[in-house]
């Protein structure tokens, strides 16, 4: 009887480490990325601070490495295009990532953002959904789902109105914010990103909306349904900012509420926008709606428009934002091929912040200095 027992007791014990062991290996890798996409200003830093509280999720805060595809446009090697991406933006040394284990012979866009963001994710903390948070992929969700046919979409709106107040307080300090345009960008960029996210949904590609205001309201509720979209258990630190590593986000007077430990509501003086802008961005509220049946933009709740912007308002605007957006997507393609020591001089020539040349180790004992164009 005491054998039997004995026996009984090995057998319930073995198999309960076999499930130990089990469950201390790390999930399966997603098959294909989540990007989190939304407009400049409009809380997407917060929403990366928060999923990435989730011990399965480790996204890179703004790599844009998809942004950067002329890279691959001709031969090139892993070497190559890291070292460009670092020169970019600063991503590996923000993200203090070991590219040592990066496969050599790396020459498509695919294969590169696939390899260095699931890397990224296991050094992190072998998470299994990987990908990046970047409100540049703001009027390019279409491309990104044409490249990962299956990546996954969260989209973050918020009240446009809000959205340009944020843009001029953070362009009260030297920032990107202070570059000409911006303002129309943000925009019309805020119809393009609803137009893309539609495209999205009607082609059956997983698409998930949330408003900035509901998530600083309610994180809860919130961030439940993403954990229901993302089919992973729901983890009560997702709720909260306290302990989030937020050391790849810039140290910048308009990220001081997302490094704080308390999810902060800002309180956006939207009588101190210029009255000629808050009417620009109303009528084009008022036309969007119209358009929308109601539905669309769901904030701000009431409008004081009673008009849409004239066709020859809309004619002009259009044409800017159209010269303003070639000028912007050749931005990368001038910076995969002008020689590296040219590009610098330009940053400092225009006075960048960030001209500032630093180092970091690229693989295998290659060193390239970092930044952002």
């Amino acid at each position: 009887m005491h054998d039997v027992m004995a026996q009984s007791l090995e057998s319930i014990e073995q198999t309960q480490n076999a499930q130990d062991k089990l469950n201390e290996q790390p999930s399966p890798v997603c098959e294909g990325p989540l990007f989190v996409v939304g407009m400049f200003r409009s809380g997407t830093s917060l929403l990366y601070s928060l999923l990435n509280q989730h011990p399965e999720i480790a996204l890179m805060y703004e790599g844009d490495l998809a942004h950067l595809p002329s890279l691959f446009w001709f031969r090139t090697d892993t070497r190559h295009w890291l070292a460009r991406w670092e020169f970019w933006n600063g991503t590996l040394s923000r993200h203090k990532f070991d590219t040592s284990r990066i496969p050599d012979g790396i020459s498509d866009l695919k294969t590169a953002i696939r390899e260095s963001y699931v890397e990224y994710a296991r050094q992190k903390k072998g998470a299994s959904i990987w990908g990046c948070k970047s409100p540049t992929y703001s009027d390019e969700v279409s491309h990104l789902a044409r490249t990962f046919p299956n990546a996954r979409f969260i989209i973050i709106w918020r009240d446009l109105r809000s959205i340009c107040h944020s843009i001029l307080k953070a362009a009260e300090k030297p920032s990107f914010f202070r570059r000409k345009g911006v303002m129309l960008r943000s925009l019309l960029g805020y119809r393009q990103l609803k137009a893309q996210c539609d495209e999205l949904v009607k082609r059956g590609i997983p698409v998930h909306q949330i408003h900035y205001e509901d998530l600083v309201r309610d994180p809860n509720s919130t961030v439940r349904g993403i954990c229901r979209f993302l089919q992973i258990p729901f983890d009560e630190r997702m709720t909260s900012l306290k302990g989030a590593d937020r050391s790849a986000v810039e140290n910048a007077a308009h990220h001081k509420l997302v490094k704080t430990e308390k999810i902060v509501a800002r309180k956006e003086d939207l009588a101190s926008l210029p009255p000629a802008l808050k009417n620009k961005i109303d009528r084009y509220l008022f036309l969007w709606r119209k358009q929308n049946g109601g539905s669309w933009p769901f904030y701000p709740r009431t409008l004081d428009a009673k008009a849409a912007p004239t066709p020859v308002e809309r004619l002009f605007d259009g044409v800017r934002y159209q010269c303003l957006q070639v000028w912007y997507h050749s931005t990368p393609i001038m910076f995969s091929f002008i020689p590296v020591p040219l590009w610098k001089a330009y940053r400092k020539l225009r006075g960048r912040p960030y001209a500032v040349e630093l180092s970091y180790r690229v693989g295998a004992g290659e060193t390239r200095p970092s930044g952002r164009a």
